[in-house]
């Protein structure tokens, strides 16, 4: 008979652990009875918003998550697409943002570690790994200590395990001052027959725990920080952060592989948020069967822990598998050979209940199903922001502008040494991006290019999402996000074919945040399916605030595209001289949002960039087709800073200047600082200008003929003139100088 709570703590218990009384009350309607200490903590975990999507699942609902290329859909661990010749990838993208505001060395560190786990347990070895973060300005000392802990630790962690950090992007706005962003993306490859699903089968089947000790760390992490707005007591949740050890992981990966190669494993799960509890029951209720698991058996690192704390502790580097009794010791001596511990802690059971236990003692025994799958699914409130009718009515063009070549050429090299857009070689030179040999394009450009050893093929993958166009409107910037995810993944010569997200919100229960979370999921789904893009996996983060103030809505995307021939790929630099650079798309004069708004006038207001998602597709289609045909020497995506940036980048990564013309009847600004959407700058060899013109009014796409490569400035005819040494001397050290300020950023924070 399980030990209930005393009447008089439970409800208090509950409260305290992130539960509401009414959850409270069907826990106790789910047991016919109150729940124990242990069972209280272990749905505590499982029903928070990190572990059950209550308040996102039926908007979840609306993605499309089928496709040409899709092995494995949302449900397991990690998404899965096949990339032909029998070749798979599977890939996935979380968030770490709260341990990370605590504690960003360990909490971005353990969000590498976290997301690889969940790609070695779908049978894929970890090849690469991507970042999306977010900070507040860099003139502040606490910032400038978030973000180097947080590079410091993605470093560390990827740099130790061998799996290079290949891309991702990072921006600077005070709206992520107290709520710092970590989305953590990772990409395994595997055969397809190697696919491996994390669900328990069998009754008199093992359940085996293999990796690391289990300890206090992590305790909380899912409900104590990732559920709950951030406050005066956040420095008191540190010990709420879980702590990492790539070596042990590293071990993990291989021993886990070479177990699922030999076929030695029924199922495995990965450790992760609320521990053995998640993994366990998921596994079970995946399976339609029931656990007993003794918590005296897991493998301690510190004293006299409880089995509430051994069932929920998130301590990293953990794998649960089933195998049959006939199996056990050849897994023993995998994983004997690989230095690691394997202990067998319970059983596969047919009664559909988890049952856990202290020795000869029941402490916990509740349907395995109710623990990961039965928590309430909410339907919140939705209004639509005041605020968004006031910045919409905004016009940037009524602003004074510059007209004179001087003050556009100063504008240029000010927005280049923006932490927004200047070089981020500061971050990605911490990273080993060329691990394993497979990275084909290096960091610095539009998307990461990786190939498959042994096959022409490749992958390119991207990671994209401008929070000011979502906090202008959601629905469209979400579109965005997803439509420049997929632009870089084109100019490289890939064809997207699938896209895992990462949805950072505010308080979801707040009906102004939950309007905006729901417009750009809307958003985003639209766009998929009008593209054929599925979601194949993905992540929700809700609670993104501090002292009752949201971050910018971030749907974050991180999209893979297949090349059917790593050779025909392009690169962001031009080429050589006498190329010829045409512009693929239309600009108009967007300037919401815009990096030339904020650096200049300190705003962020107006309408987002419009998105024309037919033309945006048509755009992407002719530059993959250009880049297949050979034709296309260089492809950039214009994004933030508008075409002058995407012009001033290509120079700079080809080390090669350009001489263009912009006639396009705007205002200097809008023409130069634009950041309409749907356009690519393309250099092409002369003899091949013809032909690719010729693709371009097939395929009816604007384009505009501005320019040659050649010399060593960027001169854009009556508007800008500026040398490749000014320009790199504004691009280049820019991010390192802010980060240093006047001191090193450990010197001036205090806590």
């Amino acid at each position: 008979m399980v030990e209930t709570l005393a009447p008089e703590l439970a409800p208090q218990l509950a409260e305290e652990l992130g539960l509401t009384i009414p959850e409270y009350e069907k826990i106790c309607e789910i047991l016919e009875r109150r729940p124990s200490l242990t069972e209280l903590y272990m749905y505590s975990l499982m029903w928070s918003e990190h572990c059950s999507y209550k308040h996102s699942k039926t908007a979840l609902r609306m993605f499309p998550t089928e496709g040409e290329y899709v092995l494995q859909g949302p449900g397991e661990n990690a998404g899965v697409i096949g990339v032909g010749d029998g070749w798979a990838v599977a890939f996935k993208m979380e968030s770490h943002n709260h341990p990370s505001a605590i504690e960003p060395y360990q909490g971005a560190a353990t969000g590498v570690g976290g997301i690889i786990r969940d790609i070695f347990t779908m049978g894929a070895r970890p090849i690469a790994s991507l970042d999306s973060l977010r900070f507040g300005t860099l003139d502040k000392p606490r910032q400038r200590y978030l973000f180097e802990g947080s590079v410091a630790g993605i470093g560390g962690y990827g740099n130790c395990l061998g799996v290079p950090t290949v891309g991702g992007e990072v921006y600077f706005d005070e709206a992520y001052e107290g709520n710092c962003l970590i989305n953590a993306m990772s990409i395994g490859l595997m055969r397809e027959e190697n696919l491996t699903l994390a669900v328990a089968a069998g009754p008199g089947n093992l359940v085996l725990l293999i990796g690391s000790t289990t300890g206090r760390d992590g305790i909380g992490g899912a409900s104590v920080l990732a559920s709950q707005e951030f406050d005066e007591r956040a420095e008191d949740k540190r010990p709420s952060v879980q702590v990492g050890d790539p070596f042990e992981e590293k071990l993990l990966i291989e021993a886990c592989l070479e177990l699922l190669d030999q076929k030695l494993l029924v199922g495995l799960g990965d450790c992760g948020a609320a521990g053995l509890t998640s993994s366990a029951s998921e596994m079970a209720s995946r399976g339609g069967v029931g656990l007993d698991i003794d918590a005296c058996k897991v493998p301690q690192r510190e004293e006299n822990m409880k089995p509430f704390e051994i069932m929920v502790s998130e301590s990293q580097e953990r794998m649960v598998a089933v195998v049959t009794p006939q199996n056990l010791d050849a897994a023993h001596a995998v994983c004997e050979k690989w230095g690691l511990r394997s202990t067998v802690i319970g059983t596969v059971t047919d009664t559909g209940r988890f049952v856990v236990r202290e020795g000869e003692t029941i402490v916990a025994d509740m349907p395995a199903h109710s623990l990961a799958s039965e928590a309430p699914v909410y339907h919140p409130d939705k209004e639509r922001p005041a605020y968004l009718d006031e910045v919409q009515a905004f016009d940037p063009m009524s602003l004074e502008m510059p007209n004179d070549a001087a003050a556009l050429t100063d504008t240029l090299l000010g927005i280049l040494a923006s932490p927004n857009i200047a070089s981020r070689h500061w971050i990605w030179e911490q990273y080993d991006h060329q691990v394993m040999l497979n990275t084909v394009l290096l960091p610095g450009c539009d998307a990461a290019v990786l190939r498959i050893k042994g096959t022409k093929r490749a992958i390119a993958a991207s990671s994209d999402c401008n929070g000011r166009y979502c906090y202008l409107d959601p629905y469209v910037g979400a579109q965005i996000a997803l439509a420049e995810a997929a632009r870089n993944v084109a100019a490289t010569g890939g064809t997207p074919a699938a896209i895992t997200d990462c949805l950072n919100f505010g308080n979801p229960e707040k009906p102004d945040v939950y309007w905006t979370f729901y417009e750009a999921v809307r958003g985003m789904a639209d766009a998929c399916k009008e593209w054929g893009i599925p979601v194949i996996s993905g992540n929700v983060s809700f609670y993104n605030e501090s002292f009752g103030q949201a971050i910018y809505p971030t749907p974050t995307v991180g999209l893979v595209g297949v090349l059917e021939d790593v050779d025909k790929h392009a690169t962001c630099g031009f080429k050589q001289e006498g190329d010829v650079i045409i512009l693929v798309g239309e600009t108009y004069p967007e300037l919401g949002g815009s990096e030339w708004l904020k650096l200049e006038h300190g705003k962020v207001l107006g309408k987002a960039p419009a998105l024309d998602l037919s033309l945006e597709r048509a755009v992407q289609q002719v530059v993959i087709k250009g880049i297949g045909l050979g034709y296309v020497q260089s492809a950039h995506d214009c994004s933030e800073g508008g075409v002058a940036v995407t012009l001033a980048e290509s120079c700079l990564a080809g080390e090669i200047g350009a001489e263009v013309a912009l006639d396009d009847d705007l205002h200097p600004v809008a023409s130069l600082f634009s950041e309409s959407q749907s356009r690519i700058v393309v250099s092409v060899a002369e003899e091949d200008a013809q032909a690719f013109v010729d693709l371009m009014l097939d395929a009816d796409v604007p384009y505009s003929v501005i320019g040659t490569v050649g010399g060593a400035s960027l001169t854009i005819e009556n508007k800008i003139c500026v040398s490749l040494e000014d320009m790199r001397d504004a691009y280049v050290p820019a991010l390192e100088n802010a980060v240093a300020g006047q001191l090193q950023a450990e010197e001036l924070y205090e806590g």
